[in-house]
């Protein structure tokens, strides 16, 4: 068994991934989480496998591909900042994308894929997001209120599912393990 966890995303362009980060270096001040995401590992999480046995994950590289034929890459734009966890210490910061029927079907069809697989995945609701930083460390609770939808809204193209394997040790710490391009016929 392997010592690394591996999860499917939706891949964000850099310049998403660019603009992410400016607007967290103009922010983080005023924001005080103690650990911030590096932006190369900005993603959206489609299905979080955890470890992974070998022949599993081999299995997931040589379906995923197949499971996603008919899926062409499909648009979405950056909507708002929020939190998950309390509201006054939340555990998570995010940004999030305006509602995808098209990432929705993406995301059930690689969760589904993979429970076919034989992965014990979370089953919690589908929330889309770009996780920015972890655990508020402010001095004071966390104000609700001073959470902002983005000013212009970037849209952005999403033409690939990759199946990421986590290094706690490095950094940025996701390495691209698989890629699958949609909208390509093998």
């Amino acid at each position: 068994m392997s010592k690394h966890h591996y999860f499917l995303a939706a891949k964000l362009p850099n310049e998403v991934k660019d603009y992410l980060n400016e607007w967290v270096e103009k922010n983080k001040l005023d924001f005080p989480f103690a650990r911030w995401v590096h932006s190369e590992d900005y993603h959206i999480t489609l299905a979080f496998l955890g470890f992974a046995e070998e022949s599993m994950k081999q299995e997931v590289i040589d379906t995923m591909s197949q499971v996603l034929v008919d899926e062409r890459p499909f648009t979405l734009t950056l909507h708002k900042i929020g939190t998950f966890g309390p509201h006054k210490k939340p555990r998570i910061f995010w940004a999030d994308v305006e509602q995808s029927e098209s990432l929705n079907t993406v995301q059930k069809k690689v969760y589904r894929q993979c429970i076919n697989i034989g992965f014990q995945l979370d089953k919690k609701p589908f929330r889309p997001h770009i996780t920015l930083a972890r655990k508020w460390q402010g001095e004071g609770d966390f104000d609700i209120e001073t959470l902002k939808v983005f000013e212009d809204s970037p849209s952005f193209t999403v033409n690939e599912i990759v199946l990421y394997e986590t290094h706690l040790d490095k950094t940025p710490k996701y390495h691209e393990y698989a890629r699958f391009a949609l909208g390509e016929k093998e």
